[in-house]
């Protein structure tokens, strides 16, 4: 069975947002924002991917803990940064 790539875009604004339980206009202020990038098609429609829907559920979760918008960016921004360290660490004890 072949495993779906998790960073491909698959799923259009209206089903990215129903999946993740909030608005399509909330999807386009993050993306503003910066707090993710979808992909988009050669006609510019935006596809979100796995990854992207596990980044939008952390959002969520971020502004239920009353963050806003920047303070959010940090975390994320952070959280990459430690997933990346500890990549390299696993490295290196390997």
């Amino acid at each position: 069975m072949v495993q779906p790539d998790r960073d491909r875009g698959v799923y259009g604004i209206s089903v990215a947002a129903e999946l993740v339980g909030t608005a399509i206009q909330n999807l386009r202020v993050y993306e503003r924002h910066g707090l993710l990038e979808p992909e988009r098609t050669p006609g510019g429609t935006r596809r979100y991917s796995e990854q992207d829907l596990l980044v939008l559920r952390r959002i969520g979760e971020l502004l239920g803990d009353g963050l806003n918008l920047a303070g959010i960016a940090m975390v994320l921004t952070l959280e990459e940064d430690n997933a990346r360290l500890r990549e390299v660490i696993d490295e290196a004890q390997a």
